[in-house]
This record gives C-alpha cells, structure tokens and sequence, in this order.
C-alpha cells in the first residue's frame, strides 16, 4: 500500500478537457490512512454550467460567480500535491484537465498515479459496476455529498483502504500507474479571429459566455464554426 498520496477529484462541465472547464477541485493530503491536510474550492468556468451538471452535483452557477478562475489558483493546486502520487476514481479524467490547466500557465504537476478504478477492475471483475458510487455502497463507505469534488475524493481514499484488503500477498499487484495526458499548449486568439468573430457577433446579436480577448485560438475557432452552423456568415 503507498503510504501517502494526494486524494484528488474535480468537477467539470463536461467531459473534454480541451474544451470542458474545471468548476471544483477537491484535495486531501493522506499519510498512514490519515488525513492531515485538505484543499476544496469551486472555481469559476468562465461559462455557463448546463442543467444536467447541476443536477448531478448541485453546483448552481451562482456559486461560481466571483469565485476563483482555474489559472489563478493552479500554482496552489500544483504545490498541494508536490511530488506526491495522486490517487482518485478513474484518476486520468482529473489528471488530464489539471495538466492542461498546468502546461498553459507554465507549472507541471506529477504523473504518478493510483486509480481506484482500475484496482477495482482487477480485484473485483465479478462486480456489474465499478463507479464509485456503486463501490461506496457495496463496502458500506459514506459518499458524503456525491459528485461534490472534496467528498468523492476522501470516498475514494477510503476505498483504496478497502480494495487494500483483497490484493494477494504475493506482491504482484502494482498499485502505481504513470498518468498520461498530451496537452498541446493553447495559442491565443488571432486578429483574424478577432475580427471575423466581433463580426458575427454583431450582425447576429449573440451574447458569448467567454470574451472575444480570453478567446484561445482553438476555441475562437469553434465558436465561429457554431455561430455559422447555427445563424449563418
């Protein structure tokens, strides 16, 4: 067993980290199966969070008014785990929107990971469901609130303890994984964009959820793709 790892879970507004934004982050610092140190924030997407992620998590977009974006507050989340592997429920979903958060404002952020997922599709094949719900209930652990990102992360530290117990003693079961995740660093807007982009946001009337000047250059492009999809040049 590692004896000590950040417990990590985000939550987003969807599922791509290229395009989907980070609106919560839960840490918890866990040494010898004790928590001594915990980070929680939500963080401000910058756009808006559709119903069914509000269903799911309860996170209203007035709750992310005023609250931090994700680039002012990576250094902290980067220097919470430090060195220290990150452990979490199918782990790489987090890592990837972290590390592109990282790479574009010039901090790294470790790529050793334990993932309860994977640990449970190991020991527990014989199981129909492997999320982390479903393991929570099945080992009699509190979820606390689900889908709120300090919670899950600590139900998934409280489930590596209990997976722990069922590895053979053989020590032929890895608990590390290396994560990996290939982040292109984002270009910003170009003039062209610009332009062509104010264009159309103004012969159509449209209201953008994100600024034409925090634009990057990929996003510009698909949100001139969908303004021409969706009203025409």
């Amino acid at each position: 067993m590692i004896n000590r790892y950040v417990a990590l879970d985000i939550e987003t507004t969807g599922l791509n980290p290229a395009v989907d934004r980070i609106i919560e982050v839960g840490m918890a610092r866990v040494e010898d199966g004790q928590i001594t140190q915990k980070y929680s924030t939500l963080v401000y997407p910058g756009i808006s969070v559709s119903e069914r992620i509000t269903e799911l998590t309860g996170i209203h977009n007035e709750e992310l008014a005023g609250k931090p974006r994700i680039e002012e507050i990576i250094g902290d989340i980067t220097s919470f785990i430090g060195d220290w592997p990150i452990l979490g429920h199918n782990v790489t979903f987090d890592f990837s929107f972290l590390k592109r958060a990282a790479v574009n404002n010039g901090y790294t952020i470790t790529d050793d990971g334990i993932d309860t997922l994977k640990i449970a599709r190991r020991l527990l094949p014989e199981l129909e469901h492997k999320n982390l719900s479903f393991l929570c209930q099945y080992f009699n652990i509190d979820p606390g609130r689900s889908h709120r990102a300090y919670d899950d992360a600590v139900s998934a530290s409280v489930l590596y303890g209990k997976l722990e117990k069922l590895k053979p003693e053989d020590n032929s079961f890895s608990n590390t994984t290396k994560l990996v995740y290939v982040v292109k660093k984002d270009s910003p807007i170009t003039p062209p964009q610009r332009r062509y982009l104010a264009a159309l946001v103004e012969k159509h009337n449209i209201n953008l959820e994100i600024p034409v000047e925090e634009m990057t250059k990929s996003m510009a492009s698909r949100q001139i793709d969908t303004i021409i999809a969706q009203y025409g040049k």
